[in-house]
């Protein structure tokens, strides 16, 4: 599906707040005067921007604004999003493709290995967006990704059972078994484990994957998953052989069919499963994940923005297009409109808070952290769910743990 500016224009959510470089957040349009002529680049002529299909009608204002002042066209092309990142690091390295692609921050590590990727110059409007989002835009230091959008987990909370949130991981346990229901608490797990929804509860034990260097960046040769082994016991003692709270029989289609049928009062997900629980009637509040240790529980945030082109002759108009077009705060509340996910940009994730839900989704985020996007977390996935599966069914949480923290710690030396 190829779309230009002209073609989707008609479909534009909102109007476009046209920015000088580094400027403020303002969204009120200057005069075609403050930037009469496009930025100084060897080719002027279109910006050709790649985007999943949902996106493309939230960039038509901003295309149309963007040629208005620079009399540089933009061309949004709606891409299949399943094969967009493969198809932009072969057009890229071969010297074509886009000059802009829509992509996820995980998407880091590959696209960098590949060189196909340019840093991007966000000036005084880095402090703009949300600290995580702009951590996760950022590899070995350097900011590479215009964030629009931050998801994460959450605890939802059935309100009609439980009125107030729980202060901690047993305070929830122990509220959801007052309120008399099947399951007091209900994680996505299933046979193989999901360690992705386990990690804030790891996290709150001082385990996280990876240390980071000194510039702020996941580190592969400081596996701290090592760390976990406080975590393991706490998990054995929450699985079969314990307090059987959390259970690899609990898929994600149970865990859904529970909650939105009133048969568990709280249900740790993220915001793509909000609407099934609002349209079964469940009266849903969001709350921050509630600890089990002695730090806070902190999600994994993954971060949606876009990237420049290394090879494109545009890199300077694509930079200033995603600066001061993209970054804004009605494209990014435009965005948001399309896709239902926190706007990276804090004033516009501000603007869209009136929502207790978004709003409960962006408390529980405040103590988010990027899914590392480094190479070796390719190495973690194909062991982590395995062994906490294991540890739920009854393993020995010491022995599971420091096999599993060995087979990562080999998979990594020898890749």
């Amino acid at each position: 599906m190829h779309m230009t500016k002209k073609s989707i224009a008609a479909g534009a959510l909102l109007a476009v707040a046209v920015l000088t470089a580094g400027c403020s957040n303002s969204t009120t349009t200057p005069a075609a005067s403050d930037t009469s002529s496009a930025p100084e680049t060897n080719a002027t002529s279109t910006l050709t921007v790649w985007v999943d299909a949902e996106r493309a009608d939230a960039l038509a204002q901003a295309a149309t604004d963007y040629e208005a002042q620079t009399g540089i066209a933009v061309d949004i092309v709606a891409r299949d999003n399943s094969t967009l990142k493969d198809d932009f690091i072969q057009q890229a390295s071969s010297g074509s493709g886009p000059d802009i692609a829509m992509g996820a921050h995980d998407w880091l590590g590959e696209l960098t290995t590949n060189g196909v990727i340019a840093p991007l110059e966000l000036g005084d409007k880095a402090s703009d967006f949300l600290p995580v989002a702009l951590d996760a835009s950022t590899y070995d230091g350097i900011v590479y990704e215009l964030p629009y959008a931050v998801e994460n987990l959450a605890m939802l909370r059935n309100a009609d059972l439980v009125a107030e949130p729980a202060a901690n991981f047993d305070d929830m346990i122990a509220k959801g078994t007052a309120a008399g229901v099947e399951f007091p608490f209900v994680v996505e797990q299933g046979e193989n484990g999901n360690p992705y929804h386990l990690y804030p509860f790891q996290t709150a034990f001082g385990a996280p994957v990876f240390g980071r260097d000194a510039a702020g960046s996941y580190d592969p040769t400081q596996l701290t998953l090592g760390d976990g082994t406080a975590f393991a016991q706490w998990l054995y003692g929450q699985g079969s052989k314990g307090a059987n709270t959390i259970s690899t029989e609990i898929t994600g289609d149970i865990a859904k069919e529970k909650f939105t049928t009133g048969q568990a009062a709280f249900w740790l997900t993220g915001p793509w499963n909000v609407k099934a629980a609002v349209d079964a009637g469940i009266n849903v509040a969001v709350d921050a994940i509630p600890s089990p240790g002695s730090e806070p529980a902190q999600p994994f945030a993954g971060v949606k923005g876009f990237f420049v082109n290394q090879y494109s002759d545009n890199k300077v108009a694509a930079n200033d297009f995603l600066v001061n077009y993209l970054g804004t705060v009605d494209v990014q509340v435009a965005l948001f409109e399309s896709g239902g996910v926190l706007p990276a940009l804090t004033a516009a994730a501000d603007a869209v808070s009136s929502d207790p839900i978004i709003a409960g989704f962006k408390a529980a985020g405040m103590d988010a952290v990027p899914m590392p996007a480094i190479p070796a977390m390719g190495r973690v996935w194909e062991f982590w769910g395995i062994a906490e599966a294991s540890i739920i069914n009854g393993a020995d949480p010491d022995a599971t743990w420091a096999q599993l923290t060995a087979d990562v710690q080999s998979a990594i030396d020898g890749s």
